[in-house]
């Protein structure tokens, strides 16, 4: 049993450089994923939000009266005359 134990620490010391490397390409990777869906959490419900607020804002119309410009080109045409 002893002998299984030290054959493996050898096994194990030898790919330790290895094994670190990867561990830290995981723990990389762990990390990249963890932000990109937090930035796009963030990205969306902020745009979320945006889409709220416009949707709340009343779009305010302005009503125009041409009737006395029309009344002003008419009343010209005929002085013309």
């Amino acid at each position: 049993m002893s002998q299984e134990k030290v054959d493996r620490y050898k096994k194990e010391k030898a790919n330790r450089k290895e094994n670190v490397r990867k561990e830290k390409m995981r723990n990389a990777m762990h990390k990249g994923v963890v932000c990109l869906v937090g930035v796009l959490l963030i990205g969306w419900i902020g745009y979320s939000a945006y889409g709220r607020f416009e949707e709340s804002r009343s779009n305010q119309e302005a009503h125009v009266d041409y009737s006395a410009l029309t009344n002003l080109k008419t009343e010209l045409a005929e002085v013309a005359e």
